[in-house]
């Protein structure tokens, strides 16, 4: 993932203080406090990097190779509610890193691409006859060390039992061969898969997490993300360019600047596919969602991931089109069920999106809803995963 966040490209601690400068972020002494880690975890890492570097024409004639790669530092885990700045400091340490070998992924996603990689790998082994190994978990964390030397982790959570069952393994196997892994979640490590299945076997991976992981807290009172919500139009109509143009900026405003990038979400089996996405933001076109069969489910899905939902030219409805309407509906239950902040555009005021005909009644309370939505009171609401 490339980032969007312009660079000095001597690290985040550099990188902070002049978008400060520049009036794009207040002073802030938590965040401080969190870049000064973030900037030792660089400074580390161009430690080892660089003896790589001059030592190369040995290694190219064949002296000085190790079957162990170098070890960095271990990394850190950086928690804390929305909009306190867990995304801007990632892009700011992400973006000049001084690995060649990084990636920077959302959990969930990196979790799919495991899952998918031991089928294959099963698969692989018993089309050849082999016998199917005791642990295929290490040998394909072990791969993935080998492709990877930095691995950063937006929005980390665990919300499955699939995944649960296998991460204590996978990321002890992943620190041992060196790798640094950067994570930001809303949650603190002991809440993490909390009231999940079969919790009593998670234990040791967060005890792990505590221990090879320097655990930070990005809290304090003020909301970034709340302050800019307050400045922008939430609920935008006619529609037409202007519209369109105010999306876009109500996306960058949101993500820090960033372009956003196409992302498929995995539930129930399905896979729920958004156009435009960044951490803890979405982006959509009506016909997107409402024009294909998704269900609660899918809305849900969605609602678990992204605090933020930004929903482009809602058109008027009635019975001609009841099967977009009802998941129009479903779609803001859904959200608002999760707490989910709503902005979109929209062919008329909510009131006046659905008047007449069967299935005008039933949708007053989605008209209430999306009034209620654009309120003070609900913006300051908590985003439910």
């Amino acid at each position: 993932m490339e980032s969007d966040i312009p660079t000095t490209g001597k690290g985040p601690a550099a990188n902070l203080a002049a978008r400060r400068a520049a009036g794009q972020v207040h002073a802030d002494p938590v965040q401080e406090r969190v870049v000064q880690r973030l900037q030792a975890i660089y400074d580390q890492l161009g430690a080892v990097s660089a003896p790589a570097a001059r030592t190369g024409f040995l290694a190219r004639l064949g002296f000085g190779r190790t079957e162990k790669p170098a070890s960095g530092p271990h990394g850190l885990y950086i928690w804390g509610p929305v909009g306190r700045g867990k995304s801007m400091l990632m892009d700011l340490f992400f973006a000049d890193a001084p690995v060649a070998q990084k990636r920077r992924v959302h959990f969930h996603e990196f979790m799919l691409e495991v899952h998918e990689r031991l089928h294959r790998r099963r698969e692989e082994l018993a089309a050849k006859g082999a016998p199917p190994e005791s642990d295929t978990i290490v040998p394909i964390a072990r791969e993935i060390a080998r492709e990877t030397r930095l691995l950063c982790f937006d929005e980390f959570q665990v919300t499955n039992i699939a995944d649960a069952m296998i991460l204590g393994r996978f990321f002890e196997t992943l620190l041992d061969a060196g790798v640094t892994v950067i994570a930001t979640s809303n949650r603190a490590p002991d809440d993490l898969y909390k009231n999940g299945l079969q919790r009593d076997r998670f234990l040791p991976f967060i005890e792990l997490i505590k221990k090879r992981l320097e655990i930070l807290e990005l809290g304090g009172a003020q909301d970034y993300r709340m302050g800019r919500m307050r400045n922008l139009d939430l609920y935008l109509t006619p529609l037409g360019a202007w519209a369109t143009k105010k999306l876009d900026e109500a996306f960058r405003t949101l993500t820090g600047g960033a372009d956003g990038e196409p992302r498929v979400l995995r539930t129930q089996g399905r896979d729920v596919e958004v156009p435009r996405a960044a951490p803890g933001v979405a982006m959509a076109h009506y016909i997107d969602w409402c024009a294909k069969p998704m269900g609660a489910a899918d809305f849900l899905c969605i609602a678990d991931h992204f605090h933020t939902v930004i929903l482009a030219e809602i058109p008027k409805m009635g019975p001609d089109n009841r099967d977009k309407a009802a998941r129009f509906v479903t779609m803001i239950d859904s959200f608002y069920e999760r707490k989910v902040k709503f902005i979109c555009s929209a062919a008329a005021a909510p009131d006046k999106l659905y008047v007449e005909g069967d299935g005008a009644f039933e949708f007053q309370r989605t008209v209430s809803r999306l009034m209620e939505m654009q309120s003070p009171e609900y913006l300051a609401l908590e985003h439910i995963e």
